[in-house]
C-alpha cells in the first residue's frame, strides 16, 4: 500500500513546554501510515525558514519521503497552544504561512506522481479543494478531513468536496449517534463514498449510505495519557490502512465486517497515539 499526504504542514508550538513539534493533518496521516508499515510520502510546500527545514527533516526521519515537495520564500505555519488542566487551548496561529498562502497544486509532473499512490489524503487546511477533481480522474482513493468547523460542513462546501472523495472524515465530538449519522449521511448524499465520524472517547462510526457501523473508543487510564495531539489523524490512518488491506477500492464497496474491523483498527491506532508527545514527537526547544 502507498499513501500520500497532500497539503498542510505546521509547527505546533507548545508555549507552556517551550517546545515546537512537527505536525499538520496531511503530514500526520502520512507519518502514522508509515508507522503502520506501509509506504508513505508527503507532498506540500515548505517555507524557506529554519522551521521549514525542521519540519522537512522531522518528516523524513520518520521514513516519509518528500521528493516532490516545493520550498517557497516565506514563513512556515505556526500554531501556538498551551495545555491547561489536560486540555489543549489554542492561542493563535499565523495563518499557516506560505504553505497555506501558496498551497501545493498538481501542475507539471505532480499529477502523475500523486496518481501513483493507492490513497491520497488531504484536508480543509491544505487549500487543495481545486485539485480534487484532478485526483478523481485517476484510479486512486481520495481521503479528505473535513475537521469540526461549521463552515466546512455547510452545503456549499460539501458540494465542492464530497463528489470527488472516496472517504471524508468529520469530527463529531459532542454529537450522539443519531446526530452524527445524520451529518455523515448528508456528506454521502452529496457524493462521498464513505463518511467516517470520530467522537473522541465516545467512539467512532462510519456509513456508505447503506451500511452503518460503530465502535467504541479503546480507553486507557487518564494518568497514562501523554498527549491527545493527532489522535484523530492516527484513527484515520489506522482505518485507511486496515480497510485498504481488506480490499477496499473505488469499485469495491466494503462489507460491514470490513468496516467494523477498520473502525477497531482506527481505535487501536488512536489509543497508541495518546502515548506520544506532540503529533509524532521529534520536538525541538524554542526561545
Amino acid at each position: 500500500m502507498r499513501v500520500l499526504g497532500f497539503g498542510d504542514n505546521i509547527v505546533d508550538r507548545f508555549l507552556d513546554r517551550g517546545i515546537d513539534y512537527p505536525g499538520g493533518n496531511a503530514v500526520n496521516v502520512a507519518v502514522y501510515a508509515r508507522r503502520l508499515q506501509v509506504h508513505a510520502e508527503y507532498l506540500g510546500v515548505f517555507g524557506d525558514d529554519e522551521l521549514g527545514r525542521f519540519l522537512r527533516q522531522a518528516i523524513e526521519e520518520e521514513g516519509v519521503g518528500t521528493p516532490r515537495c516545493l520550498v517557497r520564500s516565506g514563513e512556515s505555519g505556526v500554531s501556538s497552544l498551551r495545555v491547561i488542566d489536560g486540555e489543549r487551548v489554542f492561542s493563535g496561529w499565523n495563518g499557516g504561512g506560505v504553505t497555506v498562502r501558496e498551497p501545493i497544486n498538481l501542475d507539471g509532473s505532480r499529477e502523475a506522481y500523486a496518481a501513483g499512490f493507492d490513497v491520497v489524503h488531504s484536508s480543509v487546511y491544505s487549500g487543495t479543494e481545486a485539485e480534487l477533481p484532478r485526483l478523481r480522474a485517476h484510479d486512486v482513493l481520495v481521503s479528505f478531513d473535513l475537521s469540526s468547523e461549521p463552515e466546512f460542513r455547510a452545503p456549499d462546501y460539501l458540494d465542492r468536496v464530497s463528489p470527488f472523495t472516496d472517504l471524508v472524515l468529520l469530527s463529531c465530538e459532542g454529537l450522539d449517534e443519531l446526530e452524527a449519522f445524520a451529518l455523515l449521511d448528508d456528506a454521502v448524499r452529496r457524493g462521498a463514498g464513505l463518511a467516517l465520524g470520530t467522537r473522541g472517547t465516545g467512539g467512532a462510526l462510519v456509513t456508505d449510505g447503506r451500511l452503518r457501523c460503530s465502535a467504541p473508543a479503546q480507553r486507557i487510564p487518564d494518568d497514562d495519557v501523554i498527549d491527545t495531539m493527532g489522535c484523530g489523524d492516527a484513527f484515520l490512518a489506522g482505518f485507511l490502512v486496515a480497510l485498504h488491506g481488506a480490499g477496499w477500492r473505488r469499485r469495491s464497496n466494503p462489507t460491514a465486517p470490513q468496516l467494523q474491523a477498520a473502525l477497531e483498527a482506527g481505535a487501536a491506532a488512536a489509543r497508541e497515539q495518546c502515548l506520544v508527545e506532540g503529533a509524532f514527537a521529534r520536538g525541538a526547544t524554542h526561545d
